[in-house]
């Protein structure tokens, strides 16, 4: 992540109030058939009633499965023995998806808001009954914990302290599904704890709906939100099937990651009906997902290396796109600079024999002493005949 997020980060304004319901479109088969769903809650006003069972169900397989690749990541990897820690509204235990997955810290295993329980079956979700609704690791266990209050409203002590306890239960992944205007101090000193534990931290880059300035109306500047700001948190912003984002989302300050989040269907608190939510809370949690996949697959990887692959092997954009598949199977270079290679050992060829020489010396001699003899003998000879051979007087 980038390492100077405290220098460009904005100043922070205090936190607003957010609507209570998130206002998403409906929901869109494969085939473009429109399915009307519930709209997921974010937090509850004072006199809502808590979360009810869906009556409605999306039969049809989501848009996010397709653009992840999730059929071809579960030939490698479902998730099995990890545990992501959902720090939110709750996860409900009752839920048919996540039946006998989910460990709750206190009162966590109540989500009388419905938040923490769809962001945890994005993320873990097994299919049932005629719903095609499956989270990105569906083999994964669910840490649920409370980083809110019981009505949905956040804090960052609560969340730091969500994310401190998480850590010490064990988890290998911690979803985060708040983004909040303050609290840096203490989030960064809990962050720094997930990290000398070596625990993967995913949160969303922006709250699902822009807080209320003093005139009432959506408050649309760029500003840094926590714990996303944080460095070595994996940060995350959304986008839709068409591959923008949507209208009217609030703006992303340096995201690290997108992924899928607008006109996702996810499960609630209870029994086997679905909801349709929107806003980067969602895409974290798809994040998150594939955090658990590469964590199953390549146990011995740390959390900065698992990190760094679902960075690098992202599809390449203006912000790049997760890619669970490539995730899992993507060949990066070495953390550190290649081994300079060894040089051979010189060979040096034996000193050549003196006997050849020798003996070309020999046979040249020989030969001189031949040339020499002839050169007389065509002196001698003709003195000799002239001479009739007398011997000189």
């Amino acid at each position: 992540m980038p390492s100077d997020r405290y220098r460009r980060a904005a100043a922070l304004a205090a936190a607003a109030a957010l609507p209570a319901l998130v206002m998403s479109p409906p929901a869109h088969a494969d085939d473009g058939d429109p399915v009307s769903l519930p709209p997921l809650r974010l937090r509850m006003a004072a006199d809502d009633s808590c979360a009810t069972a869906s009556v409605k169900t999306a039969e049809a397989r989501p848009w996010t499965h397709q653009a992840l690749q999730l059929s071809r990541s579960w030939q490698l990897s479902q998730g099995a023995g990890v545990t992501v820690a959902v720090v939110d509204t709750g996860v409900g235990q009752r839920s048919p998806a996540l039946s006998g997955r989910v460990t709750a810290e206190g009162t966590a295993g109540q989500d009388c808001v419905g938040h923490g329980s769809f962001a945890a079956g994005l993320i873990a979700a097994a299919p049932t009954g005629k719903g095609a609704v499956t989270g990105v690791a569906p083999a994964a266990r669910i840490l649920a914990v409370r980083g809110t209050d019981t009505r949905g409203n956040p804090s960052a002590q609560l969340v730091a302290d969500g994310i401190r306890s998480a850590v010490d239960k064990g988890a290998d992944v911690v979803y985060v599904g708040q983004a909040l205007a303050t609290g840096g101090k203490e989030l960064t000193e809990a962050v720094a704890y997930a990290g000398s534990k070596d625990v993967l931290i995913v949160a969303p880059v922006a709250p699902d709906v822009a807080p209320e300035g003093v005139d009432g109306r959506p408050d649309t500047r760029v500003r840094a939100y926590w714990p996303a700001r944080i460095p070595h948190v994996l940060s995350v912003v959304d986008y839709g099937p068409a591959g923008t984002r949507p209208k009217g989302a609030p703006p992303a300050l340096d995201p690290d990651l997108a992924a899928p989040g607008d006109a996702v269907v996810g499960i609630g608190p209870k029994g086997s009906g679905h909801y349709i939510g929107s806003g980067s809370s969602l895409a974290a949690a798809h994040v998150a997902g594939a955090a658990a996949l590469i964590r199953s697959y390549q146990p011995d990887l740390s959390a900065a290396q698992v990190s760094r692959r679902l960075l690098e092997a992202a599809y390449p954009d203006a912000v790049p796109k997760l890619d669970a598949y490539a995730g899992l199977t993507a060949v990066l270079p070495t953390d550190g600079p290649a081994a300079e290679a060894e040089a051979d050992p010189a060979h040096i060829p034996p000193a050549a024999s003196d006997t050849p020489r020798v003996r070309a010396l020999m046979i040249g001699g020989g030969a001189l002493v031949v040339v020499l003899l002839v050169g007389a003998a065509m002196v001698i000879v003709p003195l000799g005949k002239a001479r009739g051979w007398r011997p000189a007087p």
